[in-house]
C-alpha cells in the first residue's frame, strides 16, 4: 500500500462526516506510519509531539498510534474519546463522542492486563464504556450510554449498563 493510500484508508468512510474526526483520522494515519520505522520516528518526532499535543490536549481525543485500527475507521463528533493503545479495532468501524475503549484494573496472579478487541463493522454509540479483556463480535451495534464488560457475539444489538442483547441482526 502506498503512503497516500495508507494515510487516506478512512476518508471514504468520512465523506459524511462533516466533523473534525475525519482530520483526526488522518492525523492518526501519519502518526502511525511515521513510528513504523526508527528513522521517521527521529526525523519526524516533531510530529509526534504535535499529534500528541494538538490531539489530546486540543481535540480532546486520545488516539494513540500503537492503537491498531482496520480501514475505514470512522469518528463521529470526535471529542472525549479514549482509546487504549492495546485496542484493537478491525475494519469499518465507527466510534461516537464520550466514547471509553479501555482495559480493566485487575489486580489478578497473573498481571496480564488485556483491552478490547473490536471486530469488523462494529458501530458504537456515543457515551459508552467498553472496558476489559473482551471481544466484540462482527456486526455489533452498541446502543449509546452502555457499559461493556462481557464479550458480545456477532450480529447482536446490545445496550444498557451492563451492556445486554437486545436482538440479534
Amino acid at each position: 500500500m502506498g503512503i497516500r493510500k495508507y494515510i487516506l484508508q478512512d476518508w471514504n468512510a468520512n465523506l459524511a462526516n462533516p466533523t473534525k474526526g475525519k482530520y483526526i483520522v488522518v492525523l492518526f494515519r501519519i502518526a502511525q506510519l511515521i513510528v513504523k520505522s526508527k528513522l521517521t520516528k527521529i526525523l519526524f518526532f516533531w510530529y509526534l509531539l504535535f499529534y500528541r499535543v494538538f490531539i489530546e490536549w486540543f481535540m480532546c481525543v486520545e488516539l494513540n498510534w500503537k492503537t491498531s485500527i482496520g480501514s475505514g475507521f470512522q469518528l463521529w463528533h470526535a471529542s472525549g474519546v479514549v482509546i487504549h493503545p492495546d485496542t484493537v479495532i478491525g475494519e469499518n468501524c465507527s466510534v461516537r463522542q464520550c466514547t471509553t475503549i479501555g482495559i480493566k484494573q485487575d489486580f489478578s496472579a497473573s498481571g496480564i492486563i488485556k483491552a478490547p478487541v473490536i471486530g469488523d463493522a462494529v458501530d458504537i454509540g456515543c457515551n459508552t464504556v467498553i472496558i476489559g479483556d473482551i471481544v466484540i463480535g462482527k456486526g455489533v451495534t452498541i446502543g449509546a450510554g452502555s457499559v461493556v464488560v462481557k464479550s458480545i457475539p456477532a450480529g447482536v444489538i446490545a445496550a444498557g449498563n451492563p451492556a445486554r442483547i437486545l436482538r440479534s441482526i
